[in-house]
């Protein structure tokens, strides 16, 4: 699944959180004070650009410089290790750029949310009928948006159209990985499907889990210290009373919470959905089998195989439904916790509407990013149970036992028959 894109995965991987480490701490020990003093100075948060020169800043500018070299020196490094490894290009290259582009992304998540303080209390002015107010004022700053607005989408098209690349070059890497070993893997249930649909899932999926997980990162680097920032400005919370970092607090409790809560009541799910795929399949082939071959596809064994997907598509809709109830509830409350926690500061009258709209989304930006897990939970259940089926590839090509699921198949096949099917 790994080995067939990226070059020696667990050295890859290893190597590649390590040098993550080395480049965090060394950019806020050394790189960042080395900017400041050659005159990439930072500009204090309330004083940022609200347009497209935020980019420009010279500490972005400084940033940008040394990201591209850290990703050069690493990127470099493996190129020359994997100097023979036929997808490097995609595989290393490739995923600098993904990271890359997932951060400059969550940067126009950060001028739009200072962009939201000047619009907030303009419309907070405006609908007090403060004096001074022209159309003017809102048509500019709307257009500062469109402005905003154009450049997220064609990043965001540029970038889905690079992604939708990758993920098929990966795809292409496993299906030549497997189909060159495929007299070891073709007496697999479901063979063909795990070669034809599963690594396309795999690869889509995983890609899609990655993404979001380095945007979640991406995200808290970003606007945690935005966070923190306007954590001044809540003087109370309910309950709790005065608290330093509040906001910080909060969105982590508020996170760990969700996660803990989905976690729990989920941790049934990946094995559903696997036995799911199995019993399908299982059920799918006889099917096949009986266009071919009279003595197949019979009315009993078809009624038994069917019975087996009746009776786990029962089972999963029992789980998923008590599953649903914590994840809709979390849902629902997550909409109002924010606001229930400012209530104090809103009746006290120490914030206007425009710095409400910022904490609003700064809390939400690193709060969703806290909450990975519970945002990609129903993703992990799809990628657990696809990943349980190439597994058994792995355990073919490498002369392995199969996995009991597996060999309950090949049992079943050679006459022996369980009740699960």
């Amino acid at each position: 699944m790994f080995h067939s894109f990226f070059p020696q995965p667990k050295p890859f991987f290893i190597s590649l959180v390590v040098w993550t480490l080395i480049s965090i701490f060394g950019w806020y020990f050394f790189a960042a004070g080395l900017g400041a003093s050659l005159g990439f100075v930072p500009v204090a948060e309330d004083q940022q650009p609200i347009d497209l020169s935020f980019f420009l800043l010279p500490e972005n500018v400084w940033f940008y410089s040394y990201f591209f070299l850290s990703a050069v020196i690493f990127c470099g490094a493996w190129h020359l290790i994997a100097r023979n490894h036929p997808w490097k290009l995609w595989s290393i290259w490739g995923s600098a750029l993904i990271i890359f582009v997932t951060y400059f992304g969550v940067q126009i998540t950060v001028v739009i949310n200072n962009w939201r303080r000047p619009f907030g209390d303009l419309l907070q002015n405006a609908l007090s009928k403060q004096p001074g107010i022209s159309v003017d004022n809102f048509y500019s700053l709307m257009w500062v948006f469109c402005q905003i607005a154009f450049l997220s989408m064609f990043v965001s098209i540029m970038t889905d159209f690079f992604t939708s690349h990758y993920i098929f070059r990966w795809r292409a890497a496993m299906n030549d990985f497997y189909m060159s070993k495929w007299e070891k893997l073709r007496h697999i249930e479901g063979a063909s499907q795990r070669v034809q649909e599963d690594t396309m899932r795999f690869s889509s999926t995983l890609e899609g889990l990655g993404i979001s997980l380095i945007n979640s990162v991406m995200t808290l680097v970003v606007f945690l210290p935005i966070l923190l920032a306007l954590s001044h400005y809540v003087t109370e919370l309910p309950v709790i009373g005065p608290l330093a970092n509040s906001l910080f607090w909060l969105a982590l409790f508020w996170s760990a919470f969700g996660t803990l809560l989905l976690a729990v009541a989920g941790i049934k799910l990946p094995g559903l959905n696997f036995r799911n795929q199995r019993v399908e399949a299982a059920y799918r082939k006889e099917l096949v089998y009986g266009e071919d071959h009279a003595e197949r596809a019979q009315p009993l064994t078809v009624r038994e195989l069917f019975n087996n997907v009746r009776r786990n598509y029962f089972r999963m809709y029992f789980h998923y439904m008590y599953f649903n109830v914590a994840r809709y509830f979390y849902i629902q409350a997550d909409a109002l916790f924010v606001v229930f926690m400012l209530v104090p500061t809103i009746v006290a009258g120490t914030i206007t509407y425009g710095i409400f709209q910022q904490i609003s989304t700064a809390f939400g930006q690193v709060s969703n990013s806290f909450q990975y897990l519970v945002n990609s939970w129903t993703t992990i259940i799809e990628l657990l149970s696809i990943h349980k089926r190439l597994k058994a590839f792995e355990a073919a090509i490498d002369d392995e036992p199969l996995p009991a699921i597996d060999q309950h198949y090949l049992e079943r096949e050679a006459g022996v028959v369980h009740v699960d099917g």
